[in-house]
C-alpha cells in the first residue's frame, strides 16, 4: 500500500472554491451533485475559506482532516474506491501510450485525453456522483455535512496544485506510478532486445522513461547554476523610461525586485524546497514598501491606506511574510498548542491571566501573543488603542512575551 501523505492546513483566505483546473472542478461536481442541502455546502465553503480545516492527510482511497468549530472539533473523512491492479495496469497503458502525458503529469496538469482514454478503458479517475463517500464525528446527518463538504473543498485545492494528489487518493503514489512505468519500459526494451535475437518479434517495442521524458521535451538540458545576485547599479535599464508620473527610481527597483523573485523561485526549484509565498496585491505592496522604503510614498498613495501599510511593514520586519497575516487576520490552531503555550506562560509566572481566543493569547490589558501558520509567537502590545508588533516572532512563546 502507498503511504499517506500529510498536507499543512490552509491560512484563512478569500478563494474560489469551485477549482482552477477542470480536474479540480470535476472533483468539486461530484461533491455538489452528491449532496441533498445546499446550505451545508455554503457552510463548508465558508469552513474552507476560514482556516478551520486542519492538516489534511491523503491515503489510498481515504483523505481526513481536523475541523475546528467555535464549541467543538470534529473528525471528516472522505473515502473514494481506490482502483484495481487490472484498472491501474490499464490506466499505466493509457499513460505509457503518449510521452506527453507523462510530462504533463509532471508538469501539474491532468490531459483530457489521457482521462478520456483511462474511462474508455473502463478506469475511472475522477469520481462521479456517489462517489465520495462522506462521514464526520459532528451530530449532522447530511451527507456531506459541513466539516465533510469544507475537507473536500480544499482538496480541490490540492488537486489543482498536483494532480499526483488524485492518483494517490484513486491508489497509487507519484513515486510507484513513476516506477511502475520505468519497469514496465524497461521490460519492454527486455522483450524487445530478446525477441530481436531470436528472430522474431513477439511483444511491443518500448522506451525508456528517459527517452519518453526527451521526446517531450525535446531532450533534457543540464541543470542550471542560481545566477548570483544583482544589485540596481548592475540592472541593464537604461533607456527605458517608466509610464508617466513615474519616479526615475520606481522602474529599476521594481526590475530589481522581479529579478529577485526569479531568482528565489528558480533556488526553490533546483534544490527542492518551497516556492516563494503567492502574495495578494495588499501584502505584496507591504512586501515593497518593507523591501525599498524609496517606494513608500507612492504606495501610501496607490493604496491609500498610509496608517495600515506603516502598521504592515512594522508586522513584515517583525515576522517576514506572516507577520502581516497574523496583523489583520485569525484563525483557529490545534487546541493543544494553544494549551501548551499557556501552560508554559503560567509556569514562569503564576499570577499571568492568559485568555485564549482564536490564534491570540491576550495576557492582561496591553499584551498578547499571536501565533502564525509556521508555529512561531508574535509578540502584540497595545499602543494608542491599536495592536502594535513589538519584537521578532519566535517558535518559543516565553522567549516572545520577554521579548516584547
Amino acid at each position: 500500500m502507498s503511504a499517506a501523505r500529510g498536507f499543512p492546513a490552509f491560512a484563512a483566505q478569500r478563494r474560489s472554491t469551485r477549482g482552477r483546473s477542470w480536474w479540480a472542478r470535476a472533483w468539486v461536481q461530484a461533491l455538489e451533485d452528491t449532496s441533498l442541502d445546499s446550505d451545508q455546502l455554503r457552510k463548508g465553503r465558508r469552513y474552507a475559506n476560514s482556516g478551520q480545516v486542519g492538516t489534511i492527510t491523503i491515503s489510498p482511497g481515504r483523505i481526513a482532516a481536523t475541523v475546528y468549530s467555535p464549541d467543538d472539533t470534529y473528525e471528516a473523512v472522505v473515502q473514494v474506491d481506490e482502483l484495481t491492479g487490472s484498472e491501474w495496469s490499464r490506466f499505466l497503458e493509457q499513460v505509457a501510450a503518449r510521452a506527453g502525458h507523462i510530462a504533463a503529469l509532471l508538469d501539474g496538469e491532468m490531459p483530457h485525453d489521457l482521462v478520456e482514454a483511462a474511462s474508455h478503458a473502463g478506469v475511472p479517475l475522477l469520481p462521479g456522483i456517489g462517489d465520495l463517500d462522506p462521514t464526520c464525528t459532528c451530530d449532522g446527518w447530511e451527507l456531506p455535512c459541513q466539516h465533510a463538504a469544507a475537507l473536500c473543498y480544499q482538496v480541490a485545492w490540492l488537486i489543482d496544485a498536483d494532480p499526483f494528489v488524485l492518483l494517490l487518493l484513486r491508489g497509487t503514489s507519484r513515486e510507484d506510478l513513476l516506477d511502475q512505468l520505468q519497469s514496465r519500459s524497461l521490460q519492454q526494451d527486455g522483450n524487445a532486445v530478446e525477441d530481436s535475437a531470436g528472430g522474431e518479434v513477439t511483444g511491443g517495442v518500448g522506451v525508456s522513461l528517459r527517452d519518453a521524458f526527451a521526446a517531450a521535451v525535446g531532450g533534457l538540458p543540464e541543470m542550471p547554476k542560481l545566477p548570483g545576485k544583482v544589485t540596481v547599479d548592475e540592472l541593464a535599464v537604461s533607456g527605458i523610461e517608466g509610464p508617466p508620473g513615474f519616479d526615475p527610481i520606481t522602474l529599476p527597483l521594481l526590475v530589481l525586485d522581479a529579478a529577485r523573485r526569479a531568482r528565489a523561485l528558480l533556488s526553490a526549484l533546483l534544490n527542492g524546497t518551497a516556492e516563494p509565498q503567492v502574495l495578494d496585491e495588499w501584502y505584496d505592496a507591504v512586501r515593497l514598501a518593507t523591501d525599498f522604503p524609496e517606494l513608500g510614498e507612492a504606495l501610501e498613495h496607490a493604496t491609500g491606506r498610509r496608517e495600515e501599510l506603516a502598521l504592515g511593514i512594522q508586522a513584515w520586519r517583525s515576522g517576514g511574510a506572516p507577520g502581516p497575516d497574523v496583523l489583520e487576520r485569525t484563525w483557529t490552531p490545534d487546541p493543544t498548542d494553544l494549551a501548551r503555550a499557556r501552560t508554559e506562560l503560567l509556569e514562569a509566572d503564576d499570577e499571568l491571566t492568559v485568555e485564549i481566543r482564536g490564534n491570540h493569547l491576550t495576557l492582561g490589558p496591553h499584551t498578547q501573543l499571536r501565533l502564525d501558520h509556521h508555529g512561531r509567537w508574535h509578540p502584540y502590545r497595545l499602543v494608542d488603542d491599536i495592536w502594535t508588533p513589538t519584537a521578532p516572532a519566535t517558535t518559543d512563546p516565553l522567549a516572545a512575551l520577554v521579548g516584547e
